[in-house]
């Protein structure tokens, strides 16, 4: 987050803040099987009560972040506010491709085991993490190398969009989960 203030880059800073999200998104999740295993002789109706709850706050993280991506990308293309080129950026997000990427599948196999649609949701907003940080360094590259200031925002919004569709999904309890 201190490259992307740094660099006024929204895309960055979106990458920066869904890591949070993602702890926040990480914490239900254990927050949802610590009460599955506490109360031990729960009934079918009790553990799917915690599972659409878990569900639920999975989906408003993904609201949460979808919103204050397009606020942020929206006023700087408003302000036309040019990002500087981050190298720090660069490397933290060409990382986090790879990190992102492994960690997304572990939990879709952790979802798969468990049968739990609030743990393929978490796996979600990983896989968002994934697809946030390629646009940041698509973003970052194409200011960096053609001089696209806008390409920055843009690829902020296109995110947003997405993230956006999945929170709407993992809300409605669906089961198709992107990638």
């Amino acid at each position: 987050m201190a490259a992307a203030t740094a660099a006024s880059s929204v895309a960055l800073l979106a990458f920066g803040i869904d890591s949070f999200v993602e702890c926040t998104s990480g914490a239900v999740m254990i927050w949802r099987l610590g009460s599955e295993a506490r109360s031990g002789g729960l009934t079918e109706a009790q553990i799917e009560h915690i599972e659409r709850r878990a569900q639920k706050l999975v989906a408003v993280s993904l609201f949460l972040l979808a919103a204050y991506v397009c606020f942020d990308a929206a006023m700087t293309l408003w302000q036309r506010e040019r990002p500087e080129f981050s190298t720090v950026g660069v490397a933290l997000t060409s990382i986090s491709l790879i990190v992102m990427l492994f960690l997304a599948r572990a939990k879709r196999r952790a979802a798969a085991a468990l049968g739990s649609r609030a743990q393929e949701a978490d796996a979600f907003q990983t896989t968002a993490c994934w697809w946030l940080s390629l646009a940041a360094l698509v973003g970052m590259t194409l200011n960096g190398v053609l001089g696209w200031w806008w390409a920055d925002p843009a690829a902020a919004f296109v995110i947003a969009g997405l993230v956006v569709k999945e929170g709407v999904d993992v809300w409605r309890g669906e089961d198709d989960y992107c990638c």
